[in-house]
C-alpha cells in the first residue's frame, strides 16, 4: 500500500527530496507546498519548486506562512500519511504537525544537536569545522528538537563552499528519505531523542554580517568567503566608500601567502587569476569580486573596470561589526555604512 505525502520545501535542498519522493515505490506525492513568488524572492537559494511540481500534475498550494490557516486546511484536504518538510525556514506549529497520520519530519544541515538554528552549513565553514551533515528527524514545536530518525555527515575539503556543501547535504538527505520512507510511513521508525547536554544553537545570520576583517589569517579569510558565496549575499568590504562583494578564493598554501607580507586589507599584487591582498598572515589571492549582483565576475576584469591598483586599501570594519559578525557580540546599534 502506497503512503500519501505532502512536501513543504522553497530552497536548494528541497529539490533532491522531491526527486526521491516522486520516484519512490512507496508513496504517492499528492501535494507540494511552496513560497509564493513575492516570498520566494526574499529568501536566498529558493527554488521553483511549484513549477516543477505542477510539470509532474502535483498539486501545487502556494503559500505565505505554511502555518496560515488557509494552507492548513489545503493540506488537510490532501489527506497526508507523512507531511516531509524540506528547505524552510518557518518552524512547523501544533495544528499542522496534527494533520498527517504519521506526523511531519524534517531535516536539519547539521548532526543535531550541534548546530542548531539558521545557516548551519555556512556557520560550519565560516568557523573552519572538518565536516557538515544532515539529519533526519521527527517535528516537534521547538527548533531542531525533535526525534532523530537517521543521521549522515560529510567532509569539508578545502576547495568546498556553501553551495557544493548544501547539494551534498541535499543527496544525504535524500537517500535518508528512500531508507527511511517505508517505515515511517509504516509508523515503525526506530527513534531516538537527542541529547540535551550536547547540545548548540547557531544565532541567525543577516546580509550585514559579510563585513571582512581583512586582519584575519588567509585561511580563515578563505573560508569566510567561501562560507557565504552565491547563492548567499556573499561577504563584502569596502574600497573608497563602496561595496565589493568577494565570491571565491584560492585555497591557501601557508609558505606561499607567507612569503608575500602586507598590510592587511591591501591590494600587493594583481594577476591573470586574482587580485592579491594582504591579510593577518600574509596575503591571499581573491579569484572572483565586483558588485552585489555578479557572483561569476572574475576577480581581474573587475579589477581592471574600476582601475584597481597596487596599493589601494580596502577598509577595516570596527571591531564590534567584526564581533557580531562571527557571532560573538551584539547586534551593533549602528550599522552604516557597512550595511
Amino acid at each position: 500500500m502506497r503512503g500519501r505525502v505532502v512536501l513543504v520545501g522553497a530552497v536548494h535542498e528541497c529539490v533532491a527530496a522531491f526527486e526521491a519522493l516522486v520516484d519512490s515505490p512507496h508513496c504517492d506525492l499528492v501535494a507540494v507546498a511552496t513560497l509564493t513568488p513575492a516570498a520566494a524572492a526574499r529568501v536566498s537559494g529558493s527554488v521553483d519548486l511549484a513549477g516543477q511540481a505542477a510539470a509532474r500534475g502535483i498539486e501545487v498550494i502556494l503559500v505565505e506562512d505554511v502555518n496560515d490557516p488557509g494552507a492548513v486546511a489545503r493540506i488537510r484536504q490532501a489527506q497526508p500519511d507523512l507531511v516531509v518538510v524540506v528547505g524552510w525556514t518557518q518552524l512547523i506549529r501544533d495544528e499542522l504537525l496534527a494533520v498527517p497520520t504519521h506526523g511531519c519530519i524534517g531535516f536539519h544541515a547539521s548532526v543535531l544537536p550541534r548546530n542548531r538554528g539558521r545557516a548551519p552549513v555556512n556557520w560550519a565553514i565560516l568557523r573552519g569545522e572538518p565536516e557538515a551533515g544532515n539529519t533526519l528527524m521527527v517535528l516537534d514545536p521547538g527548533a531542531d528538537t525533535g526525534l532523530v530518525v537517521d543521521q549522515r555527515s560529510t567532509p569539508i575539503t578545502p576547495t568546498d563552499d556553501c553551495a557544493t556543501i548544501y547539494a551534498r547535504v541535499a543527496e544525504l538527505g535524500a537517500q535518508m528519505l528512500r531508507d527511511n520512507l517505508r517505515p515511517l510511513l509504516l509508523g515503525q521508525a526506530q527513534l531516538r531523542a537527542q541529547d540535551e547536554a550536547d547540545a548548540s544553537v547557531l544565532p541567525r545570520r543577516v546580509p550585514a554580517m559579510g563585513v571582512t576583517d581583512w586582519t584575519r589569517t588567509s585561511r580563515e579569510l578563505h573560508d569566510w568567503i567561501r562560507a557565504q558565496t552565491h547563492p548567499y549575499p556573499g561577504a563584502y568590504t569596502r574600497l573608497h566608500g563602496r561595496h565589493v562583494t568577494l565570491w571565491a578564493s584560492e585555497v591557501p598554501d601557508p609558505e606561499r601567502d607567507a612569503s608575500v607580507p602586507a598590510e592587511a586589507g591591501t591590494v600587493v599584487a594583481l594577476t591573470p587569476e586574482g587580485v592579491r591582498v594582504g591579510t593577518g598572515s600574509g596575503s591571499m589571492l581573491v579569484t572572483r569580486m565586483g558588485p552585489a549582483d555578479a557572483p561569476h565576475t572574475p576577480a581581474p576584469d573587475w579589477a581592471a573596470s574600476v582601475g584597481l591598483g597596487v596599493g589601494a586599501h580596502f577598509e577595516q570594519p570596527p571591531e564590534e561589526m567584526v564581533r557580531w559578525s562571527l557571532g560573538h557580540g551584539p547586534r551593533p546599534r549602528e550599522l552604516s555604512p557597512w550595511a
